[in-house]
């Protein structure tokens, strides 16, 4: 059995050996997160990457088992923020140079909201001289939607899959023909074939789920071959199905440590794509985006929700920075990562390096 410093010498690695690299304690975790944090750096640098996170709408027609949004859940204040706020979030991006924005909402598939996605695009688009860049994470479409949203100025999206285990998958979601685990990954199919970046990213420390499943879920997101990877600790909801399991789930801070070994697993596995820290981390940890940074992560996203929105966009419980404006979240976050010994990507869109290699023709 090979123990963890003969496996972060490979360059590849096989389910077993993720399952050891996620076992690891004590001083075996501590050389997995030095390896992640030296390869980060020789792949994608010091750059930590903002991506301004608007929330825009937590309407969703989907029902998924944990997540707060869920379409039954009837004690949520549904909302949908106005053109003016969303823009003027994204302004406060721009002016700010961050470089990027990111437009939220619960999974809506109608003409009137793909026109309405459209028409914030080209806004945006304007309104930064085109300059700042854009990621959508609107949920499942159809080819055409993506097409025009692609043309329209969104030139990343996040689609997380959850759970790459078809089985772990329905576990965690209705049994119906809105919820297949078919469909999710055909959309993720689509988005690449329309140009995108695509992203994904799985929950970490479900019920039921498994060391074997998150092994499995690093195999396929390196199979998938994606630019970047958002992923998290699960965290119990209590108006939500998946509730009732929560005497079954490992504690808080073990579901943190293990998403911190999946990250740096993560970075090893695929060493030039981008990784975010989760705000997920945070709700644990005051430190837990930090962290993900001095580990691997290399994207964070401050939050510029309209404050009086953010209460109600809780897929999760004790989400943080739920009362900070997006000033102060700005500030607090420049001094997390600085603290963290990296350096912020002002005005950059902070591409996934491996979608430039991709497009290049020349992979790592």
């Amino acid at each position: 059995m090979k123990n963890v410093s003969d496996i972060i010498a490979q360059e590849s690695f096989s389910k077993e050996e993720l399952i050891t690299l996620l076992q690891a304690e004590g001083q075996e975790r501590k050389l997995l997160f030095d390896v992640a944090h030296a390869r980060k750096i020789e792949f994608v640098g010091k750059q930590v990457y903002f991506r301004g996170l608007v929330e825009f709408s937590n309407i969703c027609s989907k029902d998924c088992l944990y997540c707060g949004i869920r379409k039954s859940n009837e004690k949520v204040i549904r909302y949908e923020a106005s053109d003016e706020e969303i823009l003027g979030a994204c302004r406060f991006a721009w002016e700010n140079r961050f470089g990027s924005v990111v437009l939220q909402s619960g999974e809506l598939s109608s003409p009137a909201f793909t026109e309405r996605v459209d028409r914030l695009l080209k806004a945006i688009k304007q309104l930064s001289n085109e300059e700042l860049g854009i990621t959508l994470s609107c949920g499942e479409q159809s080819r055409e939607t993506y097409q025009r949203w692609f043309e329209s100025g969104a030139h990343r999206y996040l689609l997380r899959i959850e759970s790459s285990t078809p089985d772990l998958y329905n576990q965690i979601h209705p049994q119906n023909v809105h919820h297949s685990f078919e469909k999710r990954l055909e959309c993720l199919q689509l988005l690449k074939d329309c140009g995108y970046q695509v992203g994904t990213g799985v929950m970490i420390g479900l019920p039921f789920q498994t060391m074997e499943h998150l092994a499995a879920d690093l195999l396929f997101l390196k199979k998938l071959d994606v630019d970047m990877v958002g992923m998290g600790p699960y965290i119990e909801h209590e108006d939500t199905p998946l509730y009732v399991f929560r005497d079954q789930l490992k504690t808080k801070q073990e579901r943190f440590d293990l998403a911190l070994k999946m990250i740096a697993a993560l970075r090893l596995l695929m060493p030039d794509i981008n990784i975010a820290a989760a705000t997920a981390l945070q709700a644990i940890d005051p430190a837990g985006r930090e962290k993900a940074l001095k580990i691997g992560a290399n994207v964070i996203m401050p939050n510029l929700t309209p404050c009086d929105f953010r209460k109600e966009y809780q897929l999760y419980e004790d989400k943080p920075c739920l009362d900070e404006d997006a000033e102060l979240c700005r500030n607090c976050l420049e001094a997390r990562i600085e603290m963290a010994g990296g350096e912020i990507g002002y005005g950059e869109w902070g591409d996934s390096r491996r979608f430039i290699n991709r497009r290049q023709g020349s992979s790592h």
